[in-house]
């Protein structure tokens, strides 16, 4: 018992020792941010899988190809014409007009300067882009943040960060010192400021609509000439800038996959975002790292008590639990870390496929070992295929032969010489256990002096009876007479004589105990039956008996049987036939 919980906690080491590992492992990768292009994959696939969502605050003016074509006219275009976009955006009652192009510098064209300047001044509610800030946070538009103050025109500023590769998925709430563009938007459609820490953090996740095209966008050359109605843009958050991939304001977002997002519509994103306080959020770091805590130990845990089959079960179902759980979460507004706790199950549970191959390989070594004390070398392989490779062979019924042997007056001989006791037996035990393995036979139990043996299980042996016969008369003829030379050569006396006792017939051979022990046995009366011929060998000639049912059994039966007797057999109502067997032993079969 001792070896088998020996086993057991050598084996929950192994599984526990390979969880921690791996959990460590991707503990410092998440600190290292060695996965972070995935985990923000992750995040991106998540937008697919939502879907397109509806922005009817907002509409994009879009500097696009068709305001080229309708135009005919190059870049930068003189500012009289952003003056008459201003002016009708305000005419038609947009809510907001957030001017994602730069006027920094004057251009050529003054009296086109100041024609901006006034259609701004007469707007309400207009915001304007930079990305040239002063250590102060101060901009030049329009001259500098003095004329912004008497015209009641806001600056913002329009750089957003970049992920690695280039792609915009987050929205600052400043930038060097002046408040985000896409902020100052939205404060300027709420009515009020909104609180630095209402993103939680330095910047926060830009919650996309979906891929390019999915807010409603206008030519900017269609509102310039009156062709759009005032109902597309009144009360409306209107963000005004380049969408033309010539005039190269286009990025990578969380929704465009292989396209490009223009700048205009990233901005009216991170508005609407703003707009709506920023609603998607990181969940807690201490979450993070509780997830990879749990799916790093959870293959382990799981191999410790359930097979490999039903673990890697598990390990699915955690994996596919888990992404609809982020994805549940992800539309609610909470942004699961999934690429790490992932991985961690991913490691672990390959891990703990190695672990439980690697276990299962010295558990077969050790059952090879144990059982092959019992059952012939060359048959332990048969055994453990047919076992699965486990000692828990289920109950069979099988015909056998099965054998109990006792050796006479050792009894006596013991009680003068304790200290050689065990010795004599082993001795005994070593040569008569060679016999039954090498005619292929079981050792089931020792009884002290003796021992039980089967012959025709674990595995099937037409010819059970012959070789157990084979056996007894090797034991007979030649082990025992070898064995009480080697004690006559000690001075340990005359020797001993041995009681065999065979009987064949219909078994029931299996394991049986619990987790903690198992042992091969077999039962019933055919057993009960060989344990009752055996003690008749006692006060007769006869060192070796068999039943009439094991006589019939014989394939190949000698021509030195004989008769004894009809016997009464305790628990039997009728009497059964004995015989034993004259003459010396045959040569041991070679085949197991």
């Amino acid at each position: 018992m001792a070896g088998v919980r020996g086993a057991k906690r050598l084996r929950g080491a192994i599984f526990l020792a390979i969880g921690l590992a791996m959990t460590g492992f991707v503990l410092v990768a998440y600190g290292t941010n060695l996965m972070r292009p995935l985990e923000l994959a992750a995040v991106d696939a998540r937008f697919d899988v939502r879907g397109d969502v509806t922005a009817p605050e907002l509409v994009v003016v879009a500097i696009d190809d068709k305001t080229f074509d309708d135009l005919d006219t190059r870049w930068p275009f003189p500012r009289s014409f952003h003056a008459h976009v201003v002016e009708a955006l305000s005419e038609a009652g947009a809510r907001v007009i957030a001017y994602d192009i730069q006027f920094t510098e004057p251009s050529e064209d003054a009296e086109a300067d100041n024609a901006l300047v006034d259609a701004v001044a007469h707007a309400e509610h207009v915001v304007l882009a930079t990305t040239e800030v002063d250590e102060q946070g101060g901009t030049a538009i329009f001259g500098g943040d003095d004329v912004l103050h008497e015209i009641g025109a806001r600056p913002g500023n329009a750089l957003l960060p970049a992920d690695s590769g280039g792609v915009i998925r987050r929205v600052p709430y400043e930038v060097e010192g002046l408040v985000a563009f896409a902020v100052a938007a939205a404060e300027e459609a709420l009515g009020r400021p909104v609180a630095p820490d209402a993103l939680g953090g330095e910047s926060t996740w830009i919650d996309f609509r979906g891929p390019p095209g999915t807010i409603e966008a206008v030519s900017f050359s269609d509102v310039l000439e009156g062709r759009v109605d005032e109902s597309r843009l009144r009360d409306r958050i209107v963000v005004v800038g380049p969408v033309a991939p010539s005039l190269q304001d286009v990025h990578a977002t969380a929704t465009s996959g292989e396209e490009f997002m223009s700048g205009a519509e990233i901005q009216a994103n991170a508005i609407w975002t703003a707009l709506h306080g920023f609603p998607l959020r990181s969940t807690p770091e201490a979450l993070t790292l509780g997830l990879i805590a749990l799916f790093g130990l959870l293959p382990p845990l799981a191999g410790m008590r359930l097979s490999l089959r039903y673990g890697l079960l598990l390990s699915v179902l955690a994996a596919a639990g888990f992404l609809v759980l982020a994805q549940v979460a992800f539309e609610r507004g909470h942004v699961l870390t999934v690429a790490y706790p992932l991985a961690a199950l991913a490691l672990s549970t390959v891990g703990s496929v190695a672990a439980h191959y690697t276990v299962a390989a010295f558990d077969r070594a050790r059952v090879r070992d144990i059982f092959g004390r019992f059952v012939p070398e060359q048959v332990v392989d048969q055994v453990l295929a047919q076992a699965g490779g486990d000692l828990r062979l289920g109950g069979r019924t099988l015909d056998a032969t099965v054998m109990f042997t006792d050796i006479r007056g050792f009894t006596s001989f013991s009680e003068h010489r304790e200290a050689d006791e065990i010795d004599v037996i082993n001795r005994f035990l070593e040569g008569m256990t060679s016999a039954v393995l090498g005619q292929g036979g079981t050792l089931v139990s020792f009884t002290g002096d003796g021992f039980m043996a089967v012959f025709g299980a674990p595995l099937e042996q037409p010819d059970h009876a012959d070789r157990a016969l084979a056996a007894a008369r090797e034991m007979r003829d030649r082990e025992l007479p070898s064995f009480n030379a080697w004690l006559s050569e000690r001075g340990l006396g005359d020797g001993f004589r041995l009681g065999i006792g065979l009987n064949s017939g219909a078994i029931m051979a299996g394991n049986v105990g619990s987790q903690q022990r198992l042992e091969y046995t077999v039962m019933g009366d055919v057993v009960n039956v060989a344990s009752r011929v055996e003690g008749l060998t006692k006060g007769t000639p006869h060192m070796l008996l068999l039943t009439e049912t094991t006589r019939d059994a014989l394939v190949r039966p000698p021509d030195d049987l004989v008769y004894v007797d009809e016997a009464e057999v305790r628990g039997r109502h009728a009497k059964i036939g004995i015989w034993s067997v004259d003459g010396a032993a045959p040569a041991a079969q070679s085949e197991a």
